[in-house]
């Protein structure tokens, strides 16, 4: 097999379709286990003092785990489009495997950075309930404006790839 043949073989059209699959899956999960944890550190230091504010911490710990959900379904609609589950999968040129590399691009980018800054918003919030535990609502509130971006990604990300034509 010569280079240029196994460059052919390795940029195939369903190898970039697999590799935003992958991208929208591990940028936004990276992101979000980051601020899980970030949030799950400062939950420790007010829990220690008060056990009973476990629900509203673990709400606020929550939050920055969607955008690695949202870049899952973003993934298992790649994975879908392309047939690779089938029995029969879709054999895809450059140009629509550099689409769906480029559908999936809006989520992986803006989920791994929505995440965590949603998590320090969200720790802040911790720091807030530490001192104000009836202002819950104010910290949810604030750290929910972060993800309305990683919501607008994730609408242009599953936009493109449900109107992908093969």
């Amino acid at each position: 097999m010569t280079f240029v043949e196994l460059l052919s073989h390795v940029f195939s059209g369903n190898n970039l379709a697999f590799l935003g699959a992958a991208l929208a899956t591990i940028l936004p999960g990276l992101g979000s286990a980051k601020g899980v944890s970030l949030v799950g550190e400062a939950s420790s230091g007010l829990l220690t003092e008060n056990p009973s504010m476990f629900g509203k911490a673990l709400l606020l710990q929550a939050l920055p785990g969607t955008q690695g959900i949202y870049g899952l379904i973003t993934a298992f609609l790649i994975i879908f489009k392309t047939g690779a589950l089938s029995a029969a999968p879709m054999h895809l040129d450059l140009g629509q495997g550099g689409y769906l590399l480029a559908a999936a691009l809006p989520i992986a980018f803006v989920g791994y950075f929505s995440a965590i800054r949603q998590a320090r918003v969200a720790a802040s919030g911790i720091n807030l309930i530490a001192k104000r535990p009836d202002q819950v609502g104010k910290a949810i509130t604030s750290s929910a404006l972060v993800e309305t971006y990683a919501i607008f990604a994730v609408l242009i990300s599953l936009l493109l790839v449900l109107f992908f034509k093969a």
